[in-house]
């Protein structure tokens, strides 16, 4: 029996009703937008869509762009596994507080993120002060590469840590308490056990924050005078330069890198589910 039979004909005409602006909304802001921003690029020739890795400056800004987004992910990765699986195995007064507090950046724009590095790093902040009253003169690491670091493990570290805290809690317990009954050490529990377990949660929130990192447009906007990432650049080509094919293009690539990356992720996932025996 077909799954349609399942249906009265009022249902599915409903459905059928439901599924028009559905796809309306597709084609007019998903499908239609896409469409115009990969074509854009060839107005100006083919060449176009390869400004990334023949331009010298689009091409610097790119592996900036990822280099510093693979280091915030590992990073974070490391830390919020830490922190996350620390909270899921300790119960103490002022957790949830403590929890709460730790994700509260959750609800930061990038923008407020970039002011609050600015506050502590910035020309007029207290390590500047600090260097000028030890004779060092005033140093800032707010506007650079160390400076968007900061803000993007800051923006992200909040989700690792919630979405550890939430595996960990669900993680099987019998498990580790065989590995311990065996003899097995702390570092052979955290390999053999904790690790595999933790996997989906690792991969699927590392390609989130690669991903997040990667687009992340006003923390970069506030902070990034001195060390240019790609949404910068695209945003400079766009608005200051009305450079419409470039900012396509920049575009078209950026959006391509994450998007494999986001796709790896999801077929590494449903490999280990299937690996593990767990529904895709």
């Amino acid at each position: 029996m077909s799954k349609a039979s399942f249906f009265p004909r009022s249902q599915r005409a409903i459905m059928l009703a439901c599924l028009g602006p559905t796809t309306a909304f597709f084609f007019a802001f998903w499908l239609l937008p896409v469409t115009r921003l990969v074509m854009l690029p060839a107005q100006q020739g083919w060449q176009t869509y390869f400004a990334v890795l023949t331009h010298s400056r689009y091409l610097n800004s790119l592996l900036n762009t990822v280099v510093l987004s693979v280091i915030v992910t590992i990073l974070t990765l490391i830390l919020g596994a830490t922190v996350g699986m620390y909270l899921a195995r300790r119960q103490f007064r002022g957790r949830e507080l403590l929890l709460s507090l730790l994700t509260l950046p959750l609800s930061f724009p990038g923008v407020i993120v970039g002011f609050f590095v600015i506050l502590l790093g910035g020309r007029q902040g207290p390590i500047a002060d600090l260097t000028q009253a030890l004779g060092m003169g005033r140093i800032t690491f707010a506007y650079g590469a160390i400076g968007l670091f900061l803000a993007y493990l800051y923006f992200s570290l909040p989700r690792a840590i919630a979405n550890y805290t939430a595996a960990a809690e669900a993680m099987d317990t019998s498990l580790e308490e065989a590995a311990r009954a065996l003899g097995a050490s702390k570092y052979n529990i955290t390999r053999d056990v904790w690790i595999p377990q933790l996997a989906p949660t690792t991969v699927a929130c590392g390609a989130i924050i690669f991903a997040t990192a990667m687009g992340a447009f006003g923390t970069a906007f506030t902070l990034s005078s001195k060390f240019e990432v790609l949404p910068i650049s695209i945003y400079n080509e766009f608005t200051n330069y009305a450079n419409f094919a470039l900012a396509a293009s920049l575009s078209v690539a950026l959006g391509l890198i994450t998007w494999a990356v986001l796709f790896i992720a999801r077929i590494v996932s449903e490999s280990g589910n299937r690996t593990l025996g767990r529904p895709a």
